[in-house]
């Protein structure tokens, strides 16, 4: 009488691999839906849950890799899990990333202002109403800033245009269109074009403000990012005056 053998289990480590991966990955999550929804205060939405986030992919990687080499050195028949143990590898290794982006190259200083004026910034008006309960606050920081900025961010700098401030200012505001911000306001007597930036993860509000004014027969156009929350903005104020920029020189826009 043949006896038969039952499927190997899949090993313990491809199923602690795969819970790790699955934990991690509601850590991470938890941090912006908490602070969205007013559940967890900043710091711990963005350091403490990143943190654990992070840690825990690293875990999950490592784990998920060693249940994928035992189930490797298992006979051709018994190698059950290898998929999940792939799975669990390639989220914990995600995990890690997802953090890891804001300190991808260089350090950035701990700014959140910036602007391609840094001895006369463009000045906000209609947003201040916006900002009333915000911690940070518009009054630019002075000659420090302006010197920590010019060190990490040296190519932001004002855009010349050879057309007249009309022309010039609704192709400043065409751009603010093209970027999805939502407007603030657009007084062209002033030449002053007021907007809001919402951050994708955690929903951070950030205002600019675009100043265009007459310039050596054309047009000089300024531009100023700052944060409503965070002392630092792992350069995504800078990111954001850099691709305002760009969509400005770009014909059409």
């Amino acid at each position: 009488m043949v006896q038969k053998v039952g499927r190997s289990p899949v090993s313990w480590l491809v199923l602690l691999g795969a819970g790790l991966a699955i934990a991690s990955a509601l850590v991470l999550l938890a941090g912006p839906v908490g602070y969205r929804l007013g559940v967890l205060p900043l710091r711990v939405a963005l350091l403490t849950m990143l943190t654990w986030g992070v840690y825990g992919g690293i875990a999950a990687a490592v784990v998920s890799l060693a249940g994928l080499v035992v189930t490797l050195a298992r006979p051709r028949g018994a190698r059950r899990g290898i998929l999940t143990a792939a799975i669990g590898l390639l989220v914990g290794l995600v995990l890690i990333g997802i953090p890891g982006r804001f300190r991808l190259g260089p350090p950035t200083p701990p700014i959140h202002d910036i602007t391609t004026d840094t001895q006369d910034p463009p000045e906000y008006v209609a947003v201040l109403p916006l900002r009333a309960d915000a911690p940070n606050t518009t009054v630019y920081g002075g000659e420090d800033i302006a010197a920590r900025q010019r060190e990490a961010y040296p190519d932001v700098r004002p855009l010349m245009l050879s057309v007249p401030p009309p022309q010039a200012f609704e192709r400043a505001l065409a751009a603010v269109r093209d970027m999805g911000w939502e407007l603030v306001a657009a007084d062209e007597a002033a030449g002053r074009i007021e907007a809001t930036d919402t951050t994708f993860w955690y929903g951070f509000k950030d205002d600019v403000v675009v100043r265009v004014r007459p310039a050596d027969g054309g047009s000089r156009v300024d531009v100023r990012s700052v944060s409503r929350v965070g002392g630092g903005d792992a350069g995504t104020n800078a990111k954001r005056v850099r691709a305002y920029l760009d969509a400005l020189m770009t014909p059409g826009s």
